[in-house]
């Protein structure tokens, strides 16, 4: 029932030659790094963006398969809209709107009853009320969540910076934020547990386990270890605007990739970078298929390959990746599909599952069921849809197995995804022609993730916001960016992440 693999071997070009020089070489092309190269490049400055893979996307990508297009990672873009960052990166270079479907929202559903988790402000309050709990603290939690989220969603929008690293980021985090509400950051190091435990909540089963589905999708940890004010734009994410583009990632890719070539932006793919060697003004990236040398060199490249391919920062980087490790994770993903009758009869094509209140998240008890919509032929052929049932898990269940022990493990935990989306679609898979499973192996060998682990590090006040990774590592000319960085994990993140990238880039060459 279930493939091997969920992708053809990365498409090897005819290989070309590489510019001789260029003003910013940018290591990866997923979001983060595509974005940061765009914003350059519409900026002025050269730019040559070197992916590994068969194409870019990276854990924001795709694959087809006989007609399909599926979503591997990311199925939404979020903060698109006019005003937020999503759309600020497009209007930064110069692009139009992406065609898609703007989500109204998604279906919780919770072991005992169902939730629908509105976009709409006004529908949204109403809902959680009836459906989590109409008390006094029920009440005081979520004013004081939504002003946390409101505050620092605007500072995001506003270009907040961290981790603080001159007096002119704390300057500017002051006006990003208003004096007004500078007393909120004294929630910096507190977490979303702490604020449950303070309104009486914390034993409220159906409110945390909500809340753990909405933190572990969007900031990968758990209640008592998420950082609050990061849970808070988790949580509220659906307000920021979710929106699935026409095609899924690969109808964005196609237009975002075409506007990038069409600044004058290089894009080498099917090339990995083995070297980043000399220094600001003379960098050399080495390749399988040449040496592209740059003034500066931008890696979004997860921490540890980072620290292995650019020497310059392997002492900088060790302290942050041997810390991280053990908050490392994983995902599986099943790929199908099937007849749109399957799928037919649902107002939403979003829904979170979660299965049971006391059993740890994970290996599908918290799970993401996504549906191309209706007529998008760009996804799925006329009369079928694809369709993404995701899962987090933990990398070291996948380790150190032996072919036969991982092809069974992976056909079973694919049957039990899709026999508990069939909560949502009865009849889901039953006559599907696409039917695949993504696990962290599959993510390390296509998406060249160490270990296959995907979306950064999980979110803790102990290596999020002022102790994240930082831009910069006092390399001049060498930046880092993406879901390794701060602000960390998420369309939306490297966005904002590739803004203060591009912005610093800019100056260090003005000054040149």
């Amino acid at each position: 029932m279930f493939r091997t693999d969920v992708q053809e071997r990365p498409a090897r070009r005819a290989s070309a030659r590489f510019p001789v020089s260029c003003e910013v070489a940018v290591l990866g092309g997923g979001l983060a790094g595509m974005a940061t190269a765009a914003r350059l490049q519409a900026a002025g400055l050269s730019t040559v963006v070197i992916e590994a893979h068969g194409h870019v996307g990276g854990c924001a990508g795709y694959y087809r398969r006989r007609g399909f297009s599926f979503d591997v990672g990311a199925t939404t873009m979020v903060d698109f809209e006019p005003g937020g960052v999503g759309a600020e990166l497009l209007d930064s270079v110069g692009m139009d709107p992406v065609p898609g479907e703007a989500l109204p929202g998604y279906v919780g559903w919770l072991p005992d009853r169902k939730v629908t988790l509105y976009r709409d402000a006004e529908a949204w309050h109403r809902e959680r009320l009836r459906a989590l709990g109409d008390t006094p603290r029920h009440r005081a939690f979520w004013a004081e969540l939504d002003r946390i989220a409101q505050v620092f969603w605007d500072a995001s929008r506003a270009g907040v910076r961290l981790p603080l690293r001159r007096p002119a980021d704390a300057v500017h985090n002051l006006k990003a934020l208003g004096p007004r509400n500078l007393p909120l950051a004294r929630h910096m190091n507190a977490t979303l547990g702490d604020a449950l435990v303070r309104h009486g909540l914390r034993g409220d089963a159906p409110l945390v386990g909500l809340l753990s589905m909405l933190v572990e999708d969007t900031v990968h940890s758990t209640v008592d270890r998420a950082p609050y004010i990061n849970a808070a734009l988790g949580v509220t994410i659906r307000g920021a605007g979710l929106t699935r583009a026409d095609g899924g990632m690969r109808g964005f890719w196609r237009r975002f990739t075409a506007h990038y070539r069409g600044l004058g932006g290089e894009l080498r793919v099917g090339c990995q970078v083995q070297r980043v060697l000399g220094q600001a003004g003379a960098f050399e990236v080495h390749t399988q298929r040449g040496v592209v040398h740059a003034e500066q060199v931008v890696s979004a490249l997860p921490a540890r390959t980072t620290a292995r391919v650019v020497p310059a920062l392997a002492r900088r980087l060790g302290p942050y990746v041997e810390r991280d490790e053990k908050d490392l994770g994983g995902a599986i993903v099943v790929f199908l599909g099937v007849p749109e009758d399957e799928v037919a009869g649902q107002e939403f094509t979003h829904h979170q599952l979660l299965q049971d209140y006391r059993r740890p998240l994970g290996d599908g008890n918290n799970m993401f069921v996504s549906v191309s919509a209706p007529g998008d032929t760009d996804s799925a052929p006329p009369g079928h849809r694809a369709v993404m049932v995701s899962t987090h898990t933990e990398l070291a269940g996948w380790e150190g197995l032996t072919t036969p022990a991982y092809e069974e493990r992976k056909r079973a935990i694919g049957g039990r995804l899709v026999q508990l989306a069939r909560r949502v679609h009865p009849e889901l898979g039953a006559r599907a022609r696409i039917c695949e499973v993504g696990t962290p192996r599959s993510y390390e060998r296509f998406a060249f993730r160490p270990r296959g682990a995907v979306g950064g590090a999980r979110q803790t006040p102990g290596n999020a916001n002022q102790n994240a990774i930082p831009h910069t590592l006092g390399v001049p000319g060498l930046w880092l960016v993406g879901d390794s960085t701060w602000p960390g994990l998420g369309t939306v993140a490297c966005a904002l992440g590739s803004r203060t990238v591009a912005e610093r880039a800019l100056r260090k060459a003005s000054r040149r």
